[in-house]
């Protein structure tokens, strides 16, 4: 595929100290490789220590994608060639040191989820403050169906999710894909829903704003004046005490499996509907992958839940102590 790193990965720097990448590999719905990661966390290196910059905003180039994630047949493609390929440990290793950049970073980040938002495109937005999806939004996490596992750090998030973890452990398990912006907001993955047809005006709000010298509350603020509350109700919601009763952390894979198949055969014709979709997601799922997703996910929920208060660091573990455990996991 022509192009370059620079081509795909461009960063700038307004007037007004608002910094802005933009991703912009379209045909490859902006799938990550290594110089790609690499090329974005120096970016983001440089402007947190540059007075300068007040905020940084993450954009698509094209609706039609935020992020797919990461290039996994490029991945692929070089271990065919090479099964000691390097291509493998530094494509793990420089997102898993991009997300942590991005989990501990010291500036507004806005993410403009626009589209597929898939596995690392997750990375790049759902450890960040600020999460803007639209209508066209659809997220999942999927690599357990091509025999990986559900990293980036989501186990983390989805600790926070609702039923004690279960709705984003749900997520991971069965690869499903919330394309619902109630859910979207329900789930935690964004946190203001703004129309596609709004997004113009949020970017000319944002790139333009004169006083970002006070920029956690201008963002709010410019944020908070384009959300919309969405016209629907999260149906995961609804869902909950099934998902719960499925997915909740001290279950096995087999106790997953066993509990959908009786939610199958549940009179509500949606709950039986959505425990079919979710035996069939789990069916596309490696055996090995869905026992350790189970596994990990447990442990990640289970400390968040045990910590004292709730969220506290004492008993919890931390968004980077999780990646540092996807990355010994990955390899």
């Amino acid at each position: 595929m022509a192009g370059s790193v620079e081509d795909w990965v461009k960063g700038c720097v307004l007037p007004n100290g608002l910094a802005v990448i933009t991703l912009d590999r379209p045909k490859a719905l902006n799938a990550m490789n290594a110089d790609m990661t690499a090329l974005y966390k120096k970016y983001l290196d440089e402007w947190e220590n540059d007075s300068k910059v007040q905020a940084v905003l993450v954009e698509s180039s094209s609706s039609r994608a935020f992020s797919a994630g990461m290039d996994v047949k490029g991945v692929a493609a070089a271990v065919q060639e090479d099964v000691k390929t390097s291509v493998v440990p530094t494509a793990f290793g420089n997102e898993y040191k991009l997300i942590c950049k991005i989990a501990r970073y010291k500036k507004p980040y806005i993410s403009l989820m626009d589209g597929v938002t898939m596995g690392f495109g997750i990375g790049l937005s759902g450890h960040g403050r600020f999460r803007v999806i639209t209508e066209k939004t659809m997220l999942a996490m999927p690599e357990n169906g091509i025999g990986l596992f559900p990293d980036i750090g989501f186990a983390h998030i989805a600790a926070r999710s609702p039923g004690k973890g279960s709705v984003g452990a749900y997520m991971a398990m069965t690869g499903a894909r919330v394309t619902n912006p109630a859910d979207a907001l329900y789930v935690g993955l964004g946190t203001h829903f703004v129309p596609t047809d709004k997004l113009s005006s949020l970017r000319e709000a944002l790139r333009n704003h004169s006083s970002l010298d006070n920029a956690w509350e201008a963002v709010d603020e410019v944020l908070a004046g384009h959300h919309v509350t969405p016209e629907s109700d999260p149906s995961l919601k609804t869902l909950l005490p099934a998902i719960t009763a499925c997915f909740a952390a001290n279950l096995s894979v087999v106790d997953t499996i066993k509990a959908l198949k009786e939610y199958e055969c549940s009179a509500d014709s949606s709950v039986a509907e959505w425990a079919k979709g979710a035996l069939a997601g789990m069916a596309k799922g490696a055996p090995f992958s869905l026992s350790l997703t189970k596994l990990h996910y447990a442990t990640v929920a289970l400390a968040a839940e045990n910590a004292v208060p709730a969220d506290s660091p004492e008993n919890d573990i931390s968004e980077v102590e999780v990646l540092n455990i996807n990355i010994r996991l990955a390899m």
